[in-house]
């Protein structure tokens, strides 16, 4: 009569549906992972740091002094007092003609904290200079 036909058993998974949602998450960590950063990227100066290359083009220096004046100076060449937004236009000027020129921020001691990372802000953000260094005196071996 009838023959009755054994089926076998499948042992595999299916794994696209898995793969795809694997690839959901992967795009939502892409798109949240930069929103989570905070704070201003800074190169914190240590104790022994070097110096700049004497090859490497003179720095653009802002200053802040302990009654809170900002000045800029390039190389050597002294200004005076000046606004934090008067420097941020003068940065961003001399960025657009040499954009490799380094930018270091020199602030006296009795400067608060608040006054030296509202200047590097104002010089990454408003300016576009992409790395702010901070100047340091050879620490003591």
């Amino acid at each position: 009569m009838y023959k009755r036909v054994r089926r076998r058993i499948v042992a595999e998974i299916n794994v696209v549906p898995y793969i795809d949602v694997m690839l959901v998450l992967l795009i939502i960590f892409m798109v949240t992972a930069p929103l989570v950063t905070q704070g201003v990227k800074v190169d914190l100066p240590k104790a022994d740091a070097e110096a700049l290359d004497k090859d490497s083009k003179p720095p653009l220096v802002a200053s802040i002094d302990a009654q809170g004046n900002y000045y800029l100076a390039v190389g050597t060449s002294k200004n005076e007092p000046m606004s934090a937004e008067q420097i941020a236009i003068l940065v961003a000027e001399h960025i657009k003609l040499e954009p490799l020129t380094p930018v270091v921020v020199n602030a006296d001691g009795a400067v608060s904290y608040d006054a030296v990372i509202q200047l590097m802000v104002l010089l990454q953000q408003k300016a576009g200079v992409a790395s702010v260094g901070l100047m340091t005196d050879p620490g003591e071996k």
